[in-house]
């Protein structure tokens, strides 16, 4: 299991790595500047729940129904608080797409903000979404899709499944203030490389002159090429269009070794090499165990039991391995000669930092 584990894991990185040099569409390797996306938030309840909302020790939740009822004008008495478990107090995040219209719907994720035991079967009620300005963008409300499940039985034993605190409402959010891009301001316009690289943005530069057979590409630095784009609004949009098609040969970038900490992930991308090194790995373990013994006094002696402690250290060394490669071993090398050794990912971990430090690593390592 732990050798499927690191080859699915490799296979999974040359099956998605690109070969250098190869032609992509434009439109993969830049952002155009002036259409990006908003954060949206709100603070909303939802409702129709089947007993699994807030508890009472949620109190923003007894305010937040008794502010909703008031706007009915539904008055309770003084301190009264509100034992409603069908009630949910949640946040409302959406992304706002730059240049959509009134009228326009997008997705809205719902998220328990208290402790609700699941959002399944609840409807969102009117939220109004904000943006960073503090001004409402958008107003969600609507059916909410829970992909997880919980359920408890009366002896305290529990199943869950997913996680059913957060839900989704297609097309939940209706857009009621639109935001303005400056996409169409300005004799151009201006491409953002999402992997900044001197290389890659001379190779736009040069496709983009010879496409038009006329210098209207330049660039500056090595993370935004500056195009001059039409004046007409049309014509421009038309032009954007033809630019994110075209192809364009990327720099090639150093490859990369990913290691995530917390889940024990290693993804090891296509184009490491190593140069002639050898590791040795093994392994020590100490145990440490504490028997106390107990001493009696003889009889008739007027003395106390003591207790005495009797501790037991033990230190056992591991089978060592010795790892070789020969200088240019590829990635499927390196993975092979790891897995013969019934290494686990923690394991390969420290093998390629011991290769890295020892600079016998042609690739870049990067903890997440």
């Amino acid at each position: 299991m732990k050798h499927l584990f690191v080859s699915v894991a490799v296979l999974l990185a040359a099956l998605l790595a690109l070969p250098a040099q190869a032609a992509q569409a434009l439109g993969r390797l830049v952002h155009v500047e002036g259409m990006r996306e908003n954060q949206l938030l709100g603070y909303g309840l939802v409702v129709g729940l089947n007993g699994s909302g807030d508890s009472t020790q949620v109190k923003f939740a007894g305010q937040s129904v008794n502010n909703l009822l008031k706007q009915f004008g539904v008055k309770q008495g003084q301190g009264v608080d509100p034992k409603s478990k069908n009630v949910a107090t949640v946040m409302v995040s959406a992304s706002f797409p730059s240049g959509f219209r009134r009228g326009q719907t997008i997705d809205v994720t719902v998220s328990s903000l208290g402790d609700a035991k699941s959002l399944r079967g609840g409807v969102l009620l009117l939220t109004q979404l904000q943006a960073a300005d503090g001004e409402v963008y958008a107003l969600a409300q609507g059916n909410l899709v829970v992909g997880g499940l919980s359920a408890q039985g009366q002896s305290g034993s529990s199943v869950t499944v997913n996680t059913p605190t957060t839900g989704r409402i297609p097309n939940g959010a209706t857009v009621e203030r639109e935001i303005a891009n400056d996409i169409a301001d300005g004799p151009s316009v201006r491409l953002s490389l999402k992997r900044p690289s001197f290389e890659t943005a001379t190779a736009i530069v040069q496709a983009i002159n010879t496409r038009y057979g006329q210098d209207i590409a330049s660039t500056r630095d090595a993370t935004s090429v500056e195009v001059q784009a039409p004046e007409q609004p049309t014509q421009r949009v038309a032009f954007i269009a033809q630019l994110q098609a075209l192809g364009v040969e990327a720099g090639q970038s150093l490859p990369k070794v990913v290691f995530n900490s917390r889940t024990g992930t290693v993804v090891i991308a296509d184009g490491v090499r190593v140069r002639a090194a050898a590791v040795s790995h093994g392994s020590l373990k100490v145990v440490i165990s504490e028997r106390p013994q107990a001493s009696q006094p003889a009889p008739l002696s007027q003395g106390q039991t003591q207790v005495l402690p009797q501790s037991r250290v033990a230190v056992e060394q591991g089978s060592g391995h010795m790892l070789r490669w020969p200088a240019g071993a590829s990635l499927q090398a390196i993975v092979d000669t790891i897995n013969s050794i019934g290494a686990n990912p923690d394991d390969l971990m420290a093998i390629l930092q011991a290769l890295d430090q020892a600079g016998a690593i042609d690739g870049e390592l990067q903890v997440i």
